[in-house]
């Protein structure tokens, strides 16, 4: 993989009715790329064909820049461990999560990727509270209403400063990161509240950035799922106070700190840095 390739990571559970449709978008748009990169699809113990129908998908294509894998789970364990496994098998610089619906369209994707590879931030998720404007199909009233409930408590429980932690689109700095997905515990809901956790204790440097979305029917969360959050957010709570995440944080400050040096040495030796003059320059 090139220094500027990207791994899309897309967890999947009895997705086999829209996984070819989001596949060959989430490939057309990295062919179009110049640096391509890889789309890692983990099937989560799925019932149905979602395996099956991602492996064609990839086999129907000619050989490119873009390489496409499937990676089974089984038993089914839940997003949060399908996420985590599809980042650790990540092989780029920068690899990004994607929900399987594609409710935020893949052209949306450099909102979340070029600050990261211009080097100014080390995580980076998108927002649907930042600016509701660019919500295009909202998701019912109840459901909504629940959401912004959820990030309020969220915020209260946690102390994170973030308005949206559960829009299913972040990016990641893997050399910075790994360390926070490696530390990592829960397996469900609660998962990306968990990240966002772990990197922000550790000081990382995070963006939260408003992206284009839109509602799409037949997503997995339910009102039992939106319960066990409530009931993952206290359990993010006693994880830290008992310091399970405390080496985790320790080896995320320890990479962020050998980047910083890196960075810093290229600087004063007037050695071009890995991001290419373009993506330096680029803002969102």
């Amino acid at each position: 993989m090139s220094s500027s390739s990207l791994s899309i990571i897309i967890p999947a559970y009895n997705e086999s009715a829209r996984i070819a449709k989001t596949l060959r978008q989430v490939l057309r748009y990295l062919e179009d790329q110049p640096a391509g990169g890889e789309v890692i699809v983990v099937d989560d113990g799925s019932k149905d064909d979602t395996s099956r129908v991602a492996e064609a998908v990839f086999a129907e294509r000619i050989e490119g820049r873009v390489e496409g894998r499937v990676i089974r789970v089984e038993p089914n364990r839940g997003k949060g461990h399908a996420v985590r496994t599809g980042l650790l098998a990540a092989r780029s610089p920068v690899a990004a999560f994607f929900d399987a619906d594609l409710s935020m369209p893949i052209t949306e994707t450099p909102k979340l990727v070029e600050p990261i590879r211009s080097g100014q931030y080390d995580v980076v998720f998108g927002s649907r509270a930042l600016d509701r404007r660019l919500i295009g199909t909202h998701q019912p009233w109840l459901r909504e209403q629940s959401g912004r409930f959820f990030n309020l408590v969220m915020r209260l429980l946690t102390g994170l400063p973030f308005k949206d932690t559960q829009c299913g689109f972040k990016a990641f700095r893997m050399d910075v990161c790994r360390p926070v997905v490696e530390g990592g515990l829960i397996d469900r809901f609660g998962f990306d509240v968990e990240l966002i956790y772990i990197a922000h204790r550790a000081g990382l440097r995070m963006l939260e950035y408003p992206v284009r979305w839109d509602d799409v029917e037949g997503g997995s969360v339910s009102f039992r799922t939106g319960l066990q959050g409530f009931a993952e957010l206290r359990e993010v709570r006693r994880n830290s106070a008992r310091g399970l995440y405390d080496a985790a944080v320790a080896r995320a400050r320890e990479a962020a700190g050998r980047v910083s040096n890196r960075r810093r040495l290229a600087e004063e030796a007037g050695v071009e840095s890995d991001v290419s003059a373009e993506l330096a320059g680029q803002r969102i």
